[in-house]
């Protein structure tokens, strides 16, 4: 019996150590923060883009009911249009959970009493820390995916059909595998087009980046045939190919010349590599990039913002004590407006070159920081 008592005592002293060494890391305490933060950032996150879908039925539903769109398809759009709104709105909601939960634990003096039982500041809104970082991630995944969500709703709702059907002249339209087409002039009445480059950069010589140059262009049932025109096939070695056609058919020129004409892809319709491809092509043709330079970092420096702002947020929560809710409202939709302002206002400076368009996409970022830092460090801990 002995025996049998020391082999099954060995796997629960084990597994009690675990759950110790646990509970030091994450203690009751750290869950409650945590569930309160949690509890009001969903709420935040999940409401503003409801409130704007409201909005946009409020203004759009005589629009979408003269198209005859059903219901069913109507309602699938706007599920598509929670990635891209919630998106933006992920810095403000981690704003929200922090003045709030913090605040209301303020008055509560339920940190003056863990101040009192040796618990630091710091350590007290370590749980809102990480579901900042949480935020972070969020913001990252919700960045590549709602360009493809803000696509499929485009379709739901058919915007390329009631698009306007007037005639194009030198733009720039992303396709689909990489591919960028640049079109001197489009005319729908004879579904021809003048002047077209079409780009896509490879990963090598099993993949080759090719850039193919036409005075004119046709579109068939078929699709789309080049006519006069130049191929320039690079491989990466000394093997690089170019040749010129009469005419030329090109299978993955699959767009229409409606679509063309309705829907040239905007920032919010690619991803970060799709824009980093349809950047480097505007760059080899002389465009103007800055612009798509500041909405490819904006992808990334949004959700960092998410963590910058709690440096923020946190210091001025514990003093909503002297104006209770309303202090605490006026703060977080206060920051949030100043910080939408300047996402537009840097969108502007970095487009058009007065600095660089990198540095202006995490400019917000950078002045949150340095005066959230400035107020953190003057907690009283």
């Amino acid at each position: 019996m002995d025996g049998w008592s020391v082999a099954w005592s060995a796997p629960v002293a084990g597994a009690q150590k675990r759950n110790m060494n646990l509970n030091r890391i994450v203690n009751p305490l750290d869950r409650y923060v945590f569930s309160e933060f949690w509890r009001i950032f969903l709420t935040t996150a999940l409401g503003f883009p409801v409130l704007l879908i409201v909005i946009d039925i409020t203004d759009n539903l005589n629009t979408y009911l003269q198209r005859g769109l059903p219901k069913s398809q109507l309602a699938l759009s706007y599920l598509y249009f929670l990635p891209d709104s919630m998106f933006m709105i992920l810095p403000a909601a981690v704003l929200f959970a922090t003045v709030f939960s913090i605040g209301s634990m303020t008055r509560h003096s339920e940190i003056t009493a863990a101040k009192a039982s040796g618990i630091s500041f710091y350590r007290f809104i370590a749980p809102i820390f990480a579901g900042a970082i949480f935020a972070v991630a969020l913001g990252l995944v919700l960045g590549e995916w709602a360009p493809h969500t803000n696509k499929r709703r485009l379709e739901l709702l058919e915007t390329q059909r009631f698009a306007s059907n007037s005639d194009r002249f030198n733009f720039a339209y992303a396709g689909d595998a990489g591919r960028v087409y640049k079109i001197g002039g489009l005319h729908l009445a004879t579904k021809k087009a003048d002047g077209i480059d079409i780009e896509r950069r490879g990963s090598g010589p099993d993949y080759p980046s090719y850039v193919a140059t036409a005075g004119a262009a046709a579109y068939t049932p078929r699709g789309w045939v080049l006519g006069r025109g130049t191929m320039h096939i690079i491989t990466g070695d000394a093997s690089d190919i170019t040749f010129t056609f009469d005419s030329l058919y090109d299978k993955q020129f699959i767009e229409k010349p409606e679509e063309l004409t309705a829907s040239a892809r905007s920032p919010q319709e690619m991803d970060y590599a799709e824009l980093g491809r349809f950047i480097k092509a505007m760059e080899r043709s002389g465009t103007d990039v800055n612009k798509w330079r500041v909405e490819r970092m904006l992808k990334i420096a949004i959700p960092v913002t998410s963590l910058v702002i709690l440096l923020f947020g946190a210091p001025l929560a514990t003093s909503t004590q002297r104006g209770g809710t309303a202090y605490g409202v006026g703060i977080s939709l206060a920051t949030t407006v100043v910080f939408l302002m300047l996402i537009q206002l840097t969108k502007a400076v970095g487009g058009k070159g007065l600095i660089s368009p990198e540095l202006a996409a995490w400019l917000p970022s950078i002045l949150f920081g340095v005066i959230g830092l400035t107020l953190f460090a003057r907690v009283r801990t």
